[in-house]
């Protein structure tokens, strides 16, 4: 009777390749932007990530998330470093500040200060050059995709300062200058790091010298990098900064996750792609659900004739059950592959897409609803069929 089923589905090859459609559409959406939604969450808190040698991170009470930083006085530094169980503690700078490019035009940068000594949260991979060239006078390191593209100048312009017909473009090397906040800056380096949420570019230098790039402030120490100790739990050495210094201190994981929820509760991020997946939703309920019953509708003298001949309502409903079963497992491996595709061909462009495990597990439950309020409806039709349907007309 298995076979029978099957051989009833892919026999009525236009309403087959239908629920497919409407199956497959279903988990491409769901997929594919619940995928952009958690690539541009985890680009929310990429530079977290990036910087993963840290236990915690100690910030000002108020900070809310990575990108909103309120400074903290210098005295801060030595208060974690007081603080039992703390390995070491080192000060970080972080802040947008204004870039000048060789040819006079602007761009807003995020300039990251490391700690003098030690050089602790630079970039996780260095390019061209080396995180030791940050000494020399003037140096920073430049992340390669915005030194080929937001950095990158233009070798001709117009008088409305358009790119010339004819101008090339031309990435920022290692050995070229630009200004921060009218102050020369030379670049030692380029570097790969995640591409965040707001995309500026990305400039490392030495604590010392971003502070000299910074505007003059009272307090200047954005953020203190801490580690813990052998055998001390970060989570509970955390717990004891805040109490002792008054500070906030978190985990590289507890961190991230606040940041994600500011931006969810803050933007209108969750609405929109949360109406884009239930659309896809809805798009494959009507579409998976109307084929199906059509096709249902279509076979009920087929059923009638089973139903004659003495098969039970159970196996009439096992059968619709599996054609829904076929039908949605092959819909869904469809659009999930899609999805993936779409994710490959992205990969290092500006859209974000992230595809985690969760999400084909999430799309495949949608599919099991959608697959599963189809057969329902058709099961209905099935269950009041009268077996002397067959013999009408």
């Amino acid at each position: 009777m298995n076979r029978i089923a099957i051989k009833m589905l892919v026999g009525d090859v236009a309403k087959y390749f239908g629920i497919l459609l409407g199956i497959g559409f279903a988990a491409l959406l769901i997929t594919q932007q619940s995928s952009i939604f958690t690539g541009l969450m985890a680009r929310s808190f990429a530079f977290i990530s990036d910087t993963s040698l840290p236990d915690l991170w100690v910030t000002d009470p108020e900070v809310k998330y990575i990108d909103e930083l309120e400074p903290m006085q210098s005295t801060a530094l030595d208060r974690v470093r007081g603080v039992p169980g703390v390995a070491w503690a080192v000060p970080m700078y972080k802040a947008l500040l204004r870039g000048r490019l060789p040819n006079g035009m602007f761009r807003s940068v995020i300039v990251v200060g490391l700690d003098d000594a030690t050089l602790i949260g630079g970039p996780p991979k260095i390019i061209e050059g080396s995180l030791a060239e940050l000494r020399r006078a003037d140096g920073v390191i430049l992340d390669i995709v915005s030194a080929r593209t937001r950095l990158a100048s233009y070798s001709a312009l117009d008088e409305h300062g358009n790119p010339a017909p004819g101008a090339t473009l031309l990435p920022l090397r290692v050995g070229d200058t630009l200004q921060i906040n009218d102050r020369r800056a030379v670049v030692v380096g380029l570097c790969e790091v995640s591409r965040t949420f707001q995309s500026q570019p990305m400039i490392y230098t030495t604590f010392s010298r971003a502070l000299t790039y910074a505007p003059p402030e009272r307090k200047q120490l954005s953020l203190i990098l801490a580690k813990a100790a052998p055998g001390i739990d970060p989570e509970t050495l955390g717990l004891r900064i805040t109490a002792t210094t008054q500070l906030r201190a978190r985990t590289s994981w507890q961190f991230s996750w606040d940041t994600v929820l500011y931006y969810t509760k803050n933007t209108g991020i969750v609405i929109n792609f949360g109406i884009a997946v239930a659309l896809g939703f809805l798009v494959g309920v009507a579409i998976a659900g109307q084929t199906f019953y059509n096709f249902t509708l279509d076979n009920l003298r087929y059923f009638g004739a089973l139903k004659a001949m003495g098969a039970s309502n159970w196996l009439l409903l096992r059968m619709v059950l599996l054609q829904s079963l076929t039908a949605g497992t092959i819909g869904y491996g469809l659009g999930v592959g899609a999805a993936a595709l779409f994710g490959i061909e992205v990969k290092g462009s500006e859209l974000a897409f992230r595809m985690t495990w969760h999400i084909p597990a999430i799309s495949a439950g949608a599919v099991a609803i959608i697959c599963a309020l189809s057969a329902i409806v058709s099961m209905i039709k099935v269950i009041r069929l009268e077996p002397a349907v067959v013999f009408r007309g």
